[in-house]
C-alpha cells in the first residue's frame, strides 16, 4: 500500500531540467552537437547547458515563500510565483516524459557503473535503455535479500550503488509477512522534498488561500533499530520527519508548512502522548485550521475516536491552560505551553459539540473552517469512506501523493475528484519506471504473463484501461524491482500516464485454484455487510484467513460490528451475509463451492475492540503506526489465535452460490 502526505518543500532538485516547446528541440540538438555519443551526458549536465544557453526558471523551491521580515503582500506574490513555477515544472516534465526517463536511467547507471550488482549481471558500463532492458533481470525482494543482508551486516563496498547506503527504510509490517529493508542514500530526501513541493501548488488551483491558515495533521514516528553493521532501519516517514528538511526551522518559511502540531509532539515516541498533544494543539487552534488529515484513513479515524474518548480531559486543559499529567515528555510539554493559554470560551464550545448525541459532522463542527480531509482513500482504505463522510459531513476526501518505502512516485493532479476516480501522475524525474502487463486470459487475475517479462512497457507506452505491476529502477540501488503495486491506466497528463491504484499484488485468499484479491474481497464483504443496515448495525472492521484445517478448506471472515443493543440481530441474518459475500466472489471460487472443492464461507463475530488489540500486536512486532493498516488477509498463527480468542459467535453459508459454466467475471485482455 502506498502512502502520501502533504508535507514540506524546499528541494535541492536532482533534475534541474526545464523544457519549453519553442526552444526544446533546438537546445536538444545543440546539446547533442556539443556532447558526442562517447561521452555520458547527465541530467545535471543537460540542465547546466540549457541554463547557460537561455535564462530558465529553476524547478519549484518554496523556502522563500514566507519571508518573516517581508510584507504580507510580498509574501502573497512570492507564493503565487513559486506556485506557478511548480505548475510549469509539472507541465514540462510530463510533456517530455520519455526523454527525461532515458536521461534518468543513464544517470542512475552512470553513477553506479562500478557497483557489484551491475557488474555481476554483465551490464559492463552500458547506460542506454536497450542494453539495460536486455541484460538486467526483473527482480523481487527475495532476489536482493542476500545483497541487502551483506549491507546490513556491515559490508560497505559498492554492492548495489556507488554512493554509500545511508540507512534502510522498512516496509510496513502488515504489507507482507516480513519487514523488508529498502536501501536509501542521502540524495533521496531531495527527491522526496521535490515531490512534496509540488503538492500544495496543485491544491491551490482548487482550494486557494490555504497559506492563510494551518493544517492539522496527525503524524507519528516509530522507534529506530540498527542493523548489525550499524545502519539505521526505520520507516520512511520516520526518516523524513527526522530529516533536516522537516525539522529545520529555517526551512519552514513556506506558509503551506504551517501545522498545528509542534515538531516535539510529532517526534515523541509515546503514541498516547503524541496523539494527545497533537489533538490538544489542533483543538486550541481550531479556527485557524483549514485542512485536516493523516497518512491513512484509518489513522485519521483513530484520531477522531481518540477525541471521542478523551474530550473531557482535553477540554479541561484548554479551559485552564494546563497539560494532563500523563503527558510527561518535558519537550512536548514545553512546546505546547508556548502556545496554550486558558480559553474557557473555546472549552465550552468544544464541550458542547462533543456532548451532543450525534457525532455526525464533528470535524466541521469543531474545526469550522476546514476545507477538506487529506487522507488515503484508495485501495483497501476505501472501506473507511462512509465513516469519513459521516464525521466530515461530506467534506472532500483528498488523496495527494503516491509513494512507498522503495520510491516516491507521483501526485494527484485532480485532488478534489471523487475517491473512486483518484489517479496519480508519475513524475518522470523520481526514478526510471517500467510496467509488467497483467495476464487475465488464463483464469488467474493479477498474474504476470511470463513471455511479457522480457518486454516490460516503458512509462509513455502503457495503454489506457490496462493494468500493470509497477517496476522501478532507483538512484538508491534498486534495478527493475517489482514494487508489488497493481495500477490501472486512467489517462494521461501530456505524455505521462495517470494511474488508479488497484491493489497490492498477492494479497489474496486461496483454497484450491481460486484466487481472490483484496479489492474483490472488499466488494464482496461490503455486499454482505449491507444486510446489517436494517438492524441499525454496521461493519467497523474485518480481516480474513484461509482455513485449511477443515476438509475442504474454507474462507473465514472476522467481523467487528457496531450494533444497537435494542435491535438484536438473528443468526439467520449472518448466514445471509455469508451467502451474499460468496455470491460476489469470482467464478473460480463459486465453481469450487459447487464442486465441493471449497467449503462454505464462515463469518466469525469478534468482540468490540478486537482490531485495536490486533493493531497493538502489530506495533509490538515492529509495524509503523504511520503505515499500519488492518491486514485484509492473515496467516500468522498468533494473529489467528488472537482473533479466535475474541470470537463470540460464528456462522456459515447454508447454500451454494450460483455458478454458470464458462462465465467469466474478470476483464479479458488480448
Amino acid at each position: 500500500m502506498p502512502f502520501h502526505y502533504a508535507l514540506f518543500s524546499n528541494p535541492l532538485l536532482p533534475v534541474k531540467l526545464k523544457f519549453q516547446s519553442q526552444i526544446s528541440t533546438t537546445l536538444l540538438l545543440q546539446f547533442q552537437f556539443h556532447f558526442s555519443h562517447q561521452h555520458l551526458f547527465s541530467i545535471h549536465s543537460l540542465a547546466t547547458y540549457i541554463l547557460s544557453s537561455i535564462a530558465m526558471p529553476e524547478a519549484p523551491s518554496h523556502y522563500l515563500c514566507n519571508n518573516p521580515n517581508g510584507k504580507v503582500d510580498d509574501d502573497v506574490v512570492i507564493t503565487k510565483n513559486n506556485n506557478n513555477k511548480a505548475l510549469e515544472y509539472i507541465e514540462d516534465v510530463t510533456s517530455n516524459a520519455d526523454e527525461i526517463q532515458r536521461r534518468v536511467l543513464a544517470e542512475i547507471l552512470s553513477s553506479s557503473a562500478h557497483a557489484e550488482y551491475l557488474q555481476r549481471h554483465g551490464l559492463d558500463g552500458h547506460r542506454e535503455r536497450e542494453s539495460f532492458k536486455k541484460i538486467m533481470p526483473v527482480v523481487t525482494y527475495e532476489d536482493l535479500k542476500p545483497d541487502i543482508d551483506r549491507i546490513a551486516n556491515g559490508d560497505t563496498s559498492p554492492i548495489l550503488c556507488s554512493k554509500p547506503i545511508s540507512e534502510f527504510l522498512t516496509s510496513s509490517g502488515t504489507s507482507g509477512g516480513e519487514r523488508k529493508l529498502m536501501p536509501t542514500i542521502e540524495d533521496e530526501v531531495q527527491r522526496k522534498s521535490l515531490l512534496y513541493s509540488l503538492l500544495m501548488p496543485v491544491m491551490d488551483q482548487f482550494v486557494p488561500g490555504l497559506e492563510k491558515g494551518k493544517g492539522m495533521y496527525f503524524l507519528f514516528v516509530k522507534s529506530e533499530a540498527k542493523t548489525p553493521g550499524g545502519l539505521l532501519a526505520r520507516p520512511v516517514l520516520t526518516s523524513y520527519y527526522k530529516s533536516s528538511h522537516f525539522k529545520n526551522p529555517k526551512q519552514r518559511y513556506d506558509p503551506y508548512t504551517n501545522y498545528t502540531s509542534p515538531i516535539e509532539s510529532i517526534l515523541c515516541l509515546d503514541s498516547y502522548q503524541s496523539m494527545y498533544s497533537q489533538m490538544l494543539c489542533g483543538l486550541s487552534q481550531n479556527e485557524q485550521v483549514l485542512r485536516v488529515g493523516a497518512v491513512f484513513s484509518s489513522g485519521f479515524i483513530r484520531a477522531i475516536k481518540f477525541l471521542e474518548k478523551h474530550w473531557m480531559s482535553l477540554c479541561h486543559d484548554i479551559r485552564y491552560g494546563t497539560i494532563d499529567p500523563e503527558i510527561s515528555d518535558s519537550s512536548v510539554r514545553e512546546a505546547i505551553m508556548k502556545t496554550l493559554k486558558p480559553n474557557p470560551k473555546l472549552a465550552d464550545f468544544i464541550e458542547g459539540e462533543c456532548k451532543k448525541e450525534s457525532w455526525k459532522g464533528i470535524i466541521p463542527r469543531v474545526w469550522p473552517n476546514t476545507k477538506y480531509v487529506d487522507v488515503i482513500v484508495t485501495g483497501t482504505m476505501s472501506q473507511y469512506i462512509p465513516i469519513l463522510d459521516y464525521y466530515s459531513n461530506g467534506l472532500p476526501l483528498v488523496c495527494t501523493m503516491y509513494a512507498s518505502s522503495e520510491c516516491y512516485f507521483g501526485l494527484n493532479l485532480n485532488p478534489l475528484c471523487e475517491p473512486s476516480e483518484v489517479s496519480y501522475t508519475l513524475i518522470p524525474t523520481m526514478a526510471y519506471f517500467e510496467f509488467l502487463p497483467l495476464n487475465k486470459t488464463k483464469g488467474h487475475a493479477n498474474s504476470i504473463s511470463h513471455p511479457e517479462q522480457d518486454h516490460l512497457v516503458d512509462l509513455v507506452d502503457v495503454e489506457l484501461g490496462k493494468e500493470y505491476e509497477l517496476v522501478v529502477t532507483t538512484y538508491a540501488g534498486l534495478y527493475r524491482y517489482r514494487v508489488g503495486d497493481i495500477l490501472r491506466v486512467a489517462g494521461f497528463k501530456n505524455k505521462a500516464p495517470q494511474f488508479n491504484f488497484v491493489c497490492r499484488k498477492n494479497v489474496v485468499l486461496s483454497i484450491d485454484s481460486d484466487k481472490t484479491d483484496e479489492v474483490e474481497l472488499q466488494n464482496a464483504v461490503k455486499n454482505g455487510a449491507n444486510r446489517l443496515a436494517e438492524f441499525d448495525a454496521s461493519l467497523t472492521e474485518y480481516t480474513s484467513c484461509a482455513d485449511t484445517s477443515t476438509i475442504p478448506g474454507h474462507y473465514v471472515l472476522y467481523w467487528e460490528i457496531s450494533t444497537n443493543d435494542e435491535t438484536p440481530i438473528p443468526g439467520s441474518v449472518f448466514e445471509e451475509c455469508c451467502f451474499a459475500v460468496e455470491g460476489c466472489l469470482n467464478s473460480v471460487y463459486r465453481q469450487g463451492r459447487v464442486t465441493e472443492s471449497i467449503g462454505a464461507l464462515e463469518i466469525k463475530i469478534v468482540e468490540n475492540g478486537t482490531f485495536d488489540k490486533l493493531m497493538d500486536f502489530a506495533l509490538s512486532q515492529g509495524a509503523s503506526i504511520n503505515q499500519y493498516k488492518t491486514p485484509r488477509c492473515v496467516n500468522y498463527a498468533p494473529i489467528i489465535e488472537l482473533l479466535d480468542s475474541k470470537t463470540v459467535s460464528s456462522y456459515f453459508s447454508r447454500k451454494c452460490p450460483q455458478w454458470v459454466p464458462g462465465h467469466k467475471k474478470w476483464c479479458m485482455y488480448p
